[in-house]
């Protein structure tokens, strides 16, 4: 079997029952219609495909007249959806073979031209892999710029002029990096030098395409393969003005170690400062903290990511301190919220600015041992409550319950064998005779 005949035979396996329908309606009518894009790619790749679009030579309205159920998704730029069955699984986006004008705001076409031969159509696309066609009602490959040999060389390669193809629509570079990440691809030379003078353009694109683009780089198996890329080019210095690079492979490095749910932050970890021998390094930064919610809020990441991402790299320092004891290490897990303090966990352990006999910062192991151990580390672990001073202690409702209760958190935080209710309740005692006084 030739390669063609193989890669054909894989499309046709992998092409929906549903898509096949709109593409055969749509042959039988005498339009052209094809699937193309990031489906075809992963299916000759052996990756599992995500949507499937179709590409068709039939106007927007003549794509309305051949099926019952449409939604009229976007008809300036000549998409609509076929609504095949129940849920949105069914639907199918058909876009009409179009050809643009200029990119007067660096994102979109200022107009499009329908009634463009599919080849065209294809040239107006970001990347070659990206460019490859499958009409399945002919069982044929359309594949003019080579996007297949891409494939078989783990190559990325913008469609034509790759500086006019980034600099038209200034989220090509960072879709550009995210390729590479995901597909686990290199950027060709032409391509990647093509990037530096698409900046200006990128700058034009909203955060929250940004932003989206970042998620999915994140969620790569090696967010260093784009990362380092966008470093090189000058893509992080655009977006993150802020971030200080000293290393930007090992940076990248310590994003790959990171877990799901830390990679934000340790996206934003080189924010971290505090030197070993400042005692403020045993503390929550909060300065930081409050500094990367407020450059990832800007970056139209949700508050909560946000927040979530400034408290952990308000920590990330600790990583750089070795001599860690229990007390100081419970102290500084008490400053965070429960639900941060494994994740803050996580994030210490993708550092390796500290080597150690394990491979992982001390207070990887130190803090483990605390949860682990369920020691107390808020109000609410202690063994007695507000009520208990009131009943057993006889303190006045107010403020000085709350006083005393923090107070007897931090003992606890230096010695957790002080938290029983007999212990508590006799320095609950002795906290009511100072505080008196």
């Amino acid at each position: 079997m030739t390669d063609d005949a193989r890669e054909r035979a894989i499309l046709a396996a992998a092409v929906p029952p549903n898509v096949r329908d709109v593409c055969a309606t749509l042959s039988a009518a005498g339009h052209q219609a094809v699937t193309v894009g990031g489906a075809v790619r992963d299916a000759l790749l052996g990756r599992a495909p995500g949507d499937w679009d179709v590409a068709t030579s039939a106007r927007p309205e003549q794509v309305l007249a051949l099926f019952r159920h449409t939604i009229p998704t976007g008809m300036q730029h000549g998409t609509v959806t076929i609504v095949t069955g129940r849920g949105v699984e069914s639907h199918v986006e058909v876009t009409t073979f179009r050809g643009e004008g200029a990119y007067s705001d660096a994102r979109r076409p200022d107009h499009v031209v329908f009634g463009v031969p599919l080849v065209e159509d294809l040239a107006r696309r970001d990347l070659v892999v990206n460019a490859i066609a499958y009409d399945p009602a002919k069982d044929q490959l359309v594949d003019p710029f080579g996007g297949r040999a891409d494939l078989a060389a783990s190559v990325l390669r913008a469609v034509g002029d790759p500086v006019a193809r980034f600099t038209e629509d200034g989220l090509r570079v960072m879709r550009a990096v995210r390729f590479a990440a995901k597909l686990e691809f290199t950027l060709d030379a032409a391509t990647e030098a093509a990037i530096a003078p698409a900046l200006p353009s990128l700058a034009k694109v909203s955060r929250e395409r940004v932003s989206d683009e970042l998620r999915k780089l994140l969620a790569a198996r090696e967010p260093s393969r784009g990362l380092v890329v966008a470093a090189r080019t000058g893509i992080v210095a655009s977006i993150l003005p802020e971030l200080p690079l000293a290393d930007a492979a090992a940076w990248a490095a310590r994003v790959d170690r990171a877990t799901a749910a830390t990679r934000l932050a340790s996206l934003f970890a080189p924010l971290a400062r505090g030197r070993f021998d400042d005692v403020t390094v045993r503390h929550l930064d909060r300065d930081v903290a409050a500094q990367v919610a407020a450059i990832a809020k800007a970056l139209k990441f949700s508050n909560a990511e946000a927040d979530t991402a400034g408290v952990l790299v308000g920590v990330a320092h600790a990583a750089r301190w070795d001599e860690w004891n229990p007390a100081e290490t419970r102290r500084l897990l008490a400053e965070l919220d429960g639900k941060l303090r494994p994740l803050a966990i996580e994030l210490w352990a993708a550092d390796r600015s500290q080597p150690s006999e394990s491979g992982e910062p001390a207070i990887v192991a130190k803090a483990r041992r605390v949860l682990d151990a369920r020691e107390p580390l808020a109000i609410g672990d202690l063994a007695i409550g507000g009520k208990d001073l009131l009943d057993d202690v006889h303190v006045p409702p107010g403020r000085i319950v709350g006083q005393i209760l923090s107070l007897l958190l931090a003992r606890v935080l230096d010695e957790p064998a002080l938290n029983t209710r007999d212990q508590l309740l006799a320095a609950a005692h002795q906290l009511v005779l100072e505080l008196g006084s």
